[in-house]
């Protein structure tokens, strides 16, 4: 891949697919028409009081709303001229006492200081391309240890949601917290649930997290766990518009319920530049979750040393000693999990064209999270 390609993919990030509506039309409030006096700042209900508090004014209604534009393009201006990419700081090793550490600090190092290369090499930006709002939504924050932890689906993220849920208090131990209540219980806050200065305080002091996964078996691992089991979402959104799509002579059954989509059905809807239906955060690339060359991620873990590094990360944090994260499968417990063997029987069906495809669809999070080339 050339240079000037990967700058491309860097800068130029579409948030559009992802954003839904009423986020989208919050950020153009915010980004598109600041000039203009907004009251979304001073109106939105935070738990942290901070939009409160930007809206404590006195007089007139006038001066009021004059005093709130100005506080908005205050806070804008100041988040529009952030240093971007952001600084690399140093980790705070100041709370890891046990020696037994030195290995995953050694590696961590190492991941930090290549991604900080890839990025100054390839990245060529100063200004994000892409919707603030839309940068940090993946973004899960855990103030009272001043944790950013960006999900990346299929890379560790259900067992990460259970462990911010009991350093925030939620739950007294992350073994018992079901899959819903992780997923569906709205117990944990998004980045772009603050405001601007919320956002960009907590973007500045708390420590920044992104765990990946070699891009293939993740997106084997999400392919396992959407289509070849039921599932009242993707079968219906996903599956019946790939099979009407990509398989001739579809039966009635397969094109009314979805079901049964095979693998390399599901590929040629990710290789469709016109694909009948959007992407999904499971099989979207890192580099368009988490934009690792715009926010610098403090920590970067990978799935496969999944355990070591986050209870490494845990003692950086200064967690409580009995925390310990959990390695459990809380869906699908009784499959195998996805590695590379499994991953060379779903590619076996595929042609070398359509690996190579794969490969060039997420060699951006290959070279940049330094993951080998897979063998095509």
């Amino acid at each position: 891949m050339t240079r000037e390609k990967i700058q491309e993919y860097i800068t130029n990030q579409n948030p559009k697919s992802h954003m839904p509506r009423d986020r989208k039309e919050k950020t153009e409030n915010l980004l598109l028409h600041s000039e203009k006096p907004t009251r979304v700042l001073t109106e939105t209900s935070h738990p942290q009081g901070e939009a409160r508090a930007l809206g404590r004014t006195t007089g007139s209604p006038t001066v009021k709303l004059t005093e709130r534009h100005q506080g908005t393009n205050t806070l804008f201006r100041k988040f529009s001229e952030m240093k971007w990419p952001m600084d690399v700081r140093p980790l705070n090793k100041s709370l890891v006492s046990d020696g037994k550490w030195k290995r995953a600090d050694a590696t961590q190092e190492k991941r930090r200081s290549f991604l900080q290369e890839f990025c100054k090499k390839y990245g060529g930006v100063s200004r994000p391309q892409s919707h603030l709002f839309h940068m940090v939504s993946r973004i899960y924050v855990e103030d009272k240890h001043k944790i950013l932890y960006c999900e990346v689906p299929k890379a560790g993220c259900s067992n990460w949601k259970r462990v911010l849920m009991v350093l925030s208090g939620l739950a007294p131990s992350a073994d018992n917290i079901s899959h819903d209540a992780v997923h569906y219980g709205k117990h944990l806050k998004k980045l772009d649930s603050f405001d601007l200065k919320g956002i960009h305080t907590r973007l500045n002091t708390y420590i920044k997290a992104v765990f990946v996964r070699d891009p293939m078996e993740r997106l084997v691992s999400a392919f396992r766990d959407k289509f070849e089991h039921p599932n009242s979402y993707y079968h219906p959104v996903f599956g019946k518009a790939i099979i009407k799509k990509y398989r001739p002579n579809a039966c009635e059954e397969a094109l009314n319920n979805g079901s049964g989509v095979k693998f390399k059905e599901f590929i040629h809807y990710l290789l469709d530049s016109h694909r009948p239906v959007g992407m999904d955060i499971h099989w979207e690339k890192v580099s368009k979750l988490c934009y690792p060359c715009l926010i610098s991620y403090d920590f970067v873990g990978k799935f496969e040393t999944l355990e070591e590094d986050a209870n490494y990360f845990l003692q950086l944090i200064g967690a409580p000693k009995e925390l310990k994260f959990p390695n459990f499968k809380d869906r699908h417990a009784s499959d195998r999990r996805t590695n590379a063997q499994v991953v060379r029987q779903y590619l076996k069906d595929l042609t070398r064209t359509e690996r190579q495809l794969i490969y060039d669809f997420y060699s951006l999070d290959y070279l940049m999270f330094n993951y080998t080339t897979p063998f095509l």
